[in-house]
């Protein structure tokens, strides 16, 4: 298996997780400006650790998996674990939050104040 073959893997899993969570949490989902931030920074501290950590020797890639783009020393591949994160976790963490307020509802903070 190729690292595209893999990463493609992690995202297609990412996506469909992501969906299904949202569809199942039956709440509006993260807001997409937050997760759009959120995979720029993971993708900005990616390609800077990636960079250090090759430079440093501490670990490389067989070349001829890869597609051969890089971001500073870090493959185009490695990219596919942040995006899929920032797409799979903000659907988890809504679809938890939702299953906790359907176990106990709590009053809205609006109401408590009024």
């Amino acid at each position: 298996m190729t690292y595209p073959q893999l990463a493609a893997c992690f995202l297609l899993v990412a996506v469909i997780g992501g969906v299904v969570l949202s569809v199942a949490s039956r709440r509006r989902g993260p807001m997409p400006s937050a997760v759009l931030l959120t995979v720029v920074v993971l993708f900005i501290l990616t390609a800077v650790f990636d960079t250090a950590m090759i430079g440093s020797g501490l670990f490389h890639y067989a070349q001829d998996p890869l597609l051969g783009v890089h971001i500073g020393l870090a493959p185009i591949e490695d990219f596919a674990y942040p995006l899929a994160g920032a797409l799979l976790l903000p659907a988890v963490w809504t679809a938890l939050r939702s299953r906790r307020r359907a176990r106990d509802p709590r009053p809205d903070d609006d109401e408590d104040s009024r």
